[in-house]
């Protein structure tokens, strides 16, 4: 009898399978990284056929440590690093060109053209985002503009377009299919219909014929070949909206925050369409079978967990990441020394792609330790700004922040975020909600779980942290915050 579900989580760094049990616990894991590729300044892209090669070796990976194949999983879930797009030749499946990151500022002109006399908000009514490089809709055109024959041949039916979720359904099912959740950030996605919009692709510029089918997040879309032979895919998340359903934040007004490469707080809106007054995104959140679909308010950002591999890779800071904590307790503050990690331009909630990062108080007495401090720092204070333009669209104050991956193993991070939201930080026992989530929707999918209650009794904290800052500290730093973010902005010109 199968007894377990399997996640694949295609995230921006690297790939990992994770196989739970029926009580939502780890059982196996297996994880490995993937080039980052930075052609110019502001361009980020990925291998596809390299994450691919990565996926099938990690699932080999976690079967083998459980001893188990694919007849002892009940389904498989996959969730993603969102926005990242690919588009690839339907007859030979080669990728026409490397995946364009979330990260990458490359559409900046395009975006900016697209706006017009409007601006930013010119699609948020259907599509409740604002013009940004950071979704996918301007890549495609980008993609298709820039490559000779493209257009052509993805309006013939040629080629196809997919986030990442699509490509790994399309490798193991053969079916060329996307979620509600990652459609949602297209720019392409009518909120309302939950279809492709024809207004968009027309203005926007994508080819229809190109688009994958939108599907329920928890449905089986068939069977996997090859190392998952035969076992059901039965579920497709952004990686947060999946970290949103492992945190099981199924009833309107609960939420979470993710602390992975960027940091990315949602609050479910239930079956409402609330369109953010402050900077924020207006999302799917998930969509269970034939159930009405769920909303969800996100506030993202940019760059958290990857300001700690910059500190490690470009500025040899640190031998590993995990040691940015002990540097930055070598000391007893920043010293003054702020870092606002706006490589990919600002998101939320100020979605400005002309901002570059900055490090602003320097002085003499400025070490190691305090850049340590000031990069952990930079996180919380990035969701500070995050949780207040939540709390500003919704009216409601935070009263704890939940909180996961792979960032609240830092101890002193989450001491700061508490700190600096003035609210307790609470991590759950499994901080891997990512995985967690799609591998729930998968379950769900398959009658492995029966409903979302159950899910809700797998949920147990593991560690707490409560605010000690002096108010005055808090709004002092708060202030010096926001004045380096100043200092940001108007940086990048025309002829960069």
């Amino acid at each position: 009898m199968s007894r377990y579900v399997a996640a694949i989580d295609q995230g921006t760094t690297s790939s990992r399978c994770i196989v739970f049990d029926a009580s939502g616990a780890i059982a196996a894991v297996d994880q490995k990284e993937h080039r980052q590729i930075f052609p110019r300044p502001g361009w980020v892209e990925h291998d596809a056929m390299e994450i691919w090669a990565n996926v099938e070796q990690v699932v080999a990976g976690a079967l083998a440590k459980l001893s188990i194949g694919p007849k002892d999983l009940v389904a498989v879930g996959i969730t993603n690093q969102r926005e990242t797009t690919l588009v690839w030749e339907k007859a030979s499946g080669k990728p026409i060109a490397n995946a364009i990151v979330w990260q990458d500022t490359r559409t900046d002109r395009l975006v900016r053209d697209l706006g017009g006399r409007i601006g930013q908000d010119r699609f948020r009514d259907a599509c409740g985002l604002p013009l940004a490089t950071y979704f996918s809709g301007p890549k495609i055109r980008w993609l298709l503009d820039e490559t000779p024959g493209a257009r052509a041949a993805a309006q013939r039916g040629e080629l196809l377009f997919g986030t990442i979720e699509t490509w790994l359904i399309w490798k193991l099912t053969g079916r060329h299919l996307t979620d509600v959740t990652n459609a949602s950030r297209t720019m392409l996605m009518n909120l309302k219909t939950l279809d492709w919009d024809e207004d968009l692709l027309d203005a926007i510029g994508v080819p229809a014929a190109m688009l994958p089918e939108i599907r329920p997040s928890a449905e089986v879309y068939g069977n996997a070949d090859g190392v998952l032979d035969g076992a059901p895919v039965a579920s497709a998340l952004g990686d947060q909206q999946a970290a949103l359903f492992g945190q099981t934040c199924f009833a309107p007004g609960e939420g979470k925050c993710t602390y992975g490469t960027g940091n990315f707080l949602l609050v479910n809106t239930g079956a409402k369409i609330v369109h953010s007054k402050h900077g924020l995104l207006t999302t799917l959140g998930y969509q269970i079978g034939g159930e009405k679909p769920v909303y969800a308010l996100e506030g993202s950002i940019a760059v958290t967990g990857s300001l700690v591999q910059w500190v490690r890779d470009n500025l040899d800071l640190i031998d590993a990441a995990a040691d940015i904590e002990r540097l930055a307790r070598s000391v007893d503050d920043n010293g003054g020394c702020y870092i606002v990690p706006a490589f990919s331009g600002l998101f939320a909630p100020y979605w400005r792609s002309d901002a570059r990062g900055v490090i602003v108080g320097l002085t003499r007495y400025i070490n190691r330790g305090h850049i340590a401090r000031a990069v952990l720092e930079a996180t919380a204070w990035q969701t500070r700004e995050v949780v207040d333009a939540m709390a500003a669209d919704s009216g409601v104050g935070l009263k704890t922040l939940k909180v996961d991956g792979g960032m609240t193993a830092n101890a002193l991070l989450m001491q700061i975020q508490a700190d600096v939201l003035d609210v307790p930080v609470v991590r759950p026992v499994v901080a891997e909600t990512t995985c967690l989530g799609a591998a729930y929707a998968a379950g769900l999918a398959v009658g492995f779980w029966p409903g979302t209650e159950a899910l809700r009794k797998n949920w147990k904290a593991s560690a707490t942290w409560t605010p000690a800052m002096p108010k005055a500290a808090r709004e002092a730093g708060y202030r010096k915050w926001k004045k380096a973010v100043s200092r940001t902005f108007d940086w990048v010109d025309d002829d960069d």
